[in-house]
């Protein structure tokens, strides 16, 4: 789709500029934007100032079941703390078992 103004134009446009979509292209471009958010707040751990996250945070992020989570627990594969029966994990000890899984690149 061209616009109706030209280059010259557009540089010269006060700053605020109001455009007409048709209603279905409004709504698509919403649509892409929210699934756009979804993905960039499922692949962020937590907050940027939050050190430490609970069970059901870690399950997430870590895409497992509890059950597996339990195991890991068991394991001590992912150190953790316990207060009564909440169990947290530290942000760095998440990102320290995330890095020791990863999986590099093939040279």
């Amino acid at each position: 789709m061209t616009s109706p103004l030209s280059k010259s134009q557009l540089n010269s446009a006060p700053t605020s500029l109001m455009l007409m979509i048709p209603q279905e292209e409004w709504q698509s471009l919403h649509e892409k934007l929210d699934r756009l958010i979804e993905i960039v707040e499922k692949t962020q751990i937590g907050s940027p100032g939050k050190d430490w996250f609970e069970s059901d945070e870690v399950r997430e992020i870590l895409g497992i079941s509890p059950k597996t989570w339990q195991n890991y627990r068991d394991q001590r594969l992912i150190p953790f703390s316990q207060i009564g029966r909440k169990i947290y994990v530290s942000r760095a000890d998440l990102d320290a078992f995330l890095r020791s899984h990863r999986i590099g690149t093939r040279k």
